[in-house]
This record gives C-alpha cells, structure tokens and sequence, in this order.
C-alpha cells in the first residue's frame, strides 16, 4: 500500500473516531410552544428572592424575556408597567426574565425607569433556551393549569383593551 492510501484511510479513521465521540448536542425535552405545558424552572429575582413557576399553579403567568441593553424592550416597559398595575388582585403574576445581560445592570436600571414586578435572573440561560427564546423581547402568556396559551415575539401592545381581556380570559 503506498503512503498516501495508508494516510487517507488513518484520517477517515480519525474522523469516524472523532464523530463517534463527539459530545452530544444538548436537546430540552421541553421546549415551550402554545398548547403545551410551560417547562417549569426556579429562579432568583433581583432581590434575592427564589420564584419557581410551578408554584405559581392558578395564576395566569405573563413571562417577559428582555434585557437592558434592549431599546424595545425599554419602549414596551411603561406597557408592561400599565397592564401590571391592571391586574393587581386578580389571580395573575408577572415576570421579566434577564436575557443576555448582566444583572448588576439592573440597579442602575431600576433607577431610571420603574420596573414593578419581579426580574429574574437567568445566569446560564438555560430558561431561555428551555423557552426556545431567539430575541428579546418574547412574551408568554401561561394558563391557570401551566399550559402556554400564548407567545409574542416582539412587542406587545400590553396596556391595549384587547390584550388585556385576552389575558383575562384566562383568569
């Protein structure tokens, strides 16, 4: 056999090793898509306190990915805003998830601008991959029962009569 068959066939080898051993890409059983069950997960706010969504079972559950760096995300806030001050005392719970962004951003943010329900920090962002999260800002809107009832990509109209009585409809 000459030299360069018997280097062919070791790099094929090689190869055939190589992706033989290759870690395998990490794949969620969940991934959140309207009508399935919202993956569940636990999560610190920015205040130090722990939030995990099963827990939030009989609310209807508004989950926000965004970020600071976002200026979307900065003009939708006074909707956000609006439509939590809205719901004040029904079952209903409203989160901002941390996308892509340091949290020690969020105290100079919170000085600016008035952030009122709870900012949870995803740190290795497995939720937003859980959550299948391409951008920010993406909006869910979980039923009572924990089934995704809705998913905006891009802003939303929160403080609108329409989309306020849709959520409500799931109250």
């Amino acid at each position: 056999m000459n030299y360069k068959a018997i280097v062919i066939v070791g790099l094929v080898i090689i190869a055939a090793v190589a992706l033989i051993r290759l870690p395998e890409e990490k794949r969620y059983d969940e991934i959140a898509s309207v009508g399935s069950a919202a993956p569940d997960f636990e999560l610190y706010d920015a205040d130090g306190k722990l939030w995990k969504l099963s827990d939030q079972r009989g609310k209807v559950i508004f989950i926000n990915f965004w970020a600071t760096w976002c200026t979307v995300c900065k003009s939708e806030l006074p909707l956000k805003e609006s439509l939590y001050e809205k719901m004040q005392g029904k079952p209903f719970q409203m989160f901002g998830i941390l996308y892509r962004d340091n949290p020690r951003s969020l105290k100079p943010y919170f000085q600016k601008y008035k952030v009122s329900f709870p900012t949870l920090i995803n740190n290795d962002d497995a939720v937003s991959r859980a959550f299948g999260i391409t951008g920010v800002p993406e909006t869910f809107i979980i039923d009572k029962e924990g089934i995704v009832r809705e998913k905006v990509v891009g802003p939303g109209e929160w403080d609108d009569p329409e989309i306020i009585a849709f959520i409500e409809k799931w109250l």
